[in-house]
């Protein structure tokens, strides 16, 4: 579904845990600071950005790739039925684990029902 609401991401890059760069035993991935003097709990100026609801997407926009389709998942040829009368709206992904040959035949059941696939070259050699 070609979207007529421009795909709007309000903040593209990821929430960085309070002092995850100054110490290596701290991971990147977000924690809320609880501390009692936590100038980023405090939303002091110059600190880090906390995420909170308004960086919410658009509930008509969420999920979806540029190309305006939203992802879903296809492990076997007949997961590719599922989406023939939502081929506007979603595109089929295929999943990480699925072997060559049957992802030559997804592709191809894809291509039967005019379902766009978003990693069709993925582990599939063409003899040249």
């Amino acid at each position: 579904m070609p979207a007529h609401i421009p795909i709007v991401k309000k903040r593209t890059k990821k929430f960085a845990r309070h002092q995850s760069h100054e110490f290596k035993c701290v991971k990147s991935a977000w924690r809320k600071p609880k501390g009692i003097d936590n100038r980023v709990r405090r939303r002091f100026k110059g600190q880090l950005a906390m995420p909170s609801i308004g960086y919410g997407s658009n509930k008509k926009t969420k999920f979806m790739m540029p190309s305006g389709h939203k992802a879903f998942l296809v492990q076997n040829p007949a997961d590719v039925d599922l989406l023939l009368m939502h081929n506007k709206t979603f595109a089929a992904e295929i999943g990480h684990g699925v072997s060559s040959r049957k992802r030559v035949e997804i592709i191809a059941r894809a291509k039967a029902l005019g379902v766009k696939v978003t990693n069709p070259k993925g582990r599939v050699t063409t003899e040249a």
